[in-house]
């Protein structure tokens, strides 16, 4: 069946041209009501209209035929066309895929429903394939939930060129634009719906990860095979080794444009970059380059899933309580941030060992690096500005309590 066939529109011929928005041509028919469009349209299969609302005047309405009825859809348009997820450049692209996704889901509704639950990769020869591609066992059952989907930012909706075909479910994916799922990391390409099914615990190709700034911790972690962020490890055995005693350590900024320098030369040569004393003589530029580098993360070291967890910990009036409640929220945290923590904890309690010297003591150090260490899911100023303090407290506590909480 050739959809795009179908695809027609009708407009009247007295439509006055001062009327329709710039942005749509002659498919645009004024103010209608339902009755009208569905008379206008003439029960033509895949033809559509746009009009304006008569009961909401301003707003748009998308008149599609389909299956012998006429469907009404609020039509939105910022830049580009949308009704749904979806953005089109054009109203047509948008209804031929509207209509490719209502044959589907009407004439295949049962075959879709068994594609996620009875997938057919065992006899298609997928299981070798997402073997190489995820680096995990595909013996577990497959109804397991994507677990980490609140944390990685690695798989996104994708637009894909020319046909593709599920990589899990072994299905083709349909569609004009932004018909599934595409991870960064790995390259596996799945259905939507098939992506909350497939473990997110993939082996991430290092091909493929352009920069160690800005690159999600999880997924450095595992491409580079260690534990910790090599950032974080260089840096802090730079510092260690000249800096401990410097004056208002992490608190004195050093040159913006050398911290920049030093971002440029990880993200270029990586474990090689040289941040040595004969290079960068004041050790504040490798202090800024890791706070920057930890700022900068897409997904704080302190994740927004349990964001709400240490704040509402950090309230808890009786000390041996928050201290309960902090060591809970640690532990949910996703193991290459926990060890980042813990690591960056155990350092900065040296840094106060020199408090007498470099001025900076937990407290201090809490200032500094509640914010770099800690983000709310949602900004808001205010809210952001109210938890200012939480979150020094939380860092002040770990620092102070590393022995224990770790």
């Amino acid at each position: 069946m050739s959809l795009s066939a179908n695809v027609s529109f009708l407009s009247p011929l007295d439509l006055q041209m001062e009327t329709r928005p710039k942005y749509y041509g002659r498919e645009f028919h004024g103010m209608l009501s339902r009755e009208s469009a569905d008379e206008l349209l003439g029960g033509a299969e895949g033809a559509y209209l746009v009009r304006e609302s008569q009961r909401q005047p301003g707003t748009h309405t998308l008149a599609l035929r389909f299956g012998h009825q006429t469907l009404n859809y609020r039509l939105f348009y910022d830049g580009k066309h949308f009704v749904g997820e979806k953005r089109f450049e054009t109203v047509h692209d948008l209804v031929t895929d509207g209509l490719i996704t209502l044959y589907i889901e009407t004439k295949a509704a049962e075959y879709i429903a068994k594609m996620t639950t009875n997938p057919i990769y065992e006899h298609l020869g997928y299981t070798s394939l997402l073997k190489d591609k995820m680096g995990h066992r595909l013996s577990r059952r497959r109804t397991e939930p994507h677990r980490v989907t609140f944390q990685r930012e690695d798989r996104k909706v994708h637009t894909f060129r020319g046909p593709h075909w599920c990589e899990y479910c072994a299905n083709f994916m349909w569609g004009l634009i932004a018909q599934g799922v595409h991870c960064s990391d790995c390259g596996l390409n799945v259905h939507k719906q098939c992506s909350k099914l497939v473990p997110s615990d993939c082996q991430p190709d290092l091909h493929r990860i352009k920069k160690v700034f800005s690159c999600d911790l999880t997924t450095l972690v595992k491409a580079h095979n260690t534990t910790r962020p090599m950032v974080v490890d260089m840096c802090i055995k730079e510092i260690e080794l000249r800096g401990l005693q410097s004056e208002g350590l992490y608190r004195v900024s050093g040159f913006s444009e050398h911290i920049e320098d030093v971002r440029l030369a990880f993200d270029r040569d990586g474990e090689k970059a040289d941040i040595s004393a004969n290079v960068y003589n004041d050790i504040n530029i490798i202090a800024g380059a890791l706070k920057l580098y930890l700022r900068d993360l897409p997904i704080p070291v302190i994740t927004f899933h349990v964001y709400s967890k240490f704040i509402q910990a950090a309230k808890i009036p009786n000390p041996d309580t928050r201290l309960e409640a902090i060591h809970e929220g640690l532990l949910q945290l996703p193991p290459a941030h926990y060890e980042t923590l813990r690591y960056l904890m155990m350092h900065l309690k040296k840094v106060t060992m020199f408090e007498k010297d470099n001025f900076m003591n937990s407290e201090n150090l809490g200032i500094v690096f509640g914010p770099t260490l800690m983000q709310p899911p949602e900004q808001n100023a205010l809210a952001t500005l109210n938890d200012m303090r939480h979150q020094k407290l939380i860092i002040q506590l770990l620092i102070e309590h590393e022995d224990v909480l770790f």
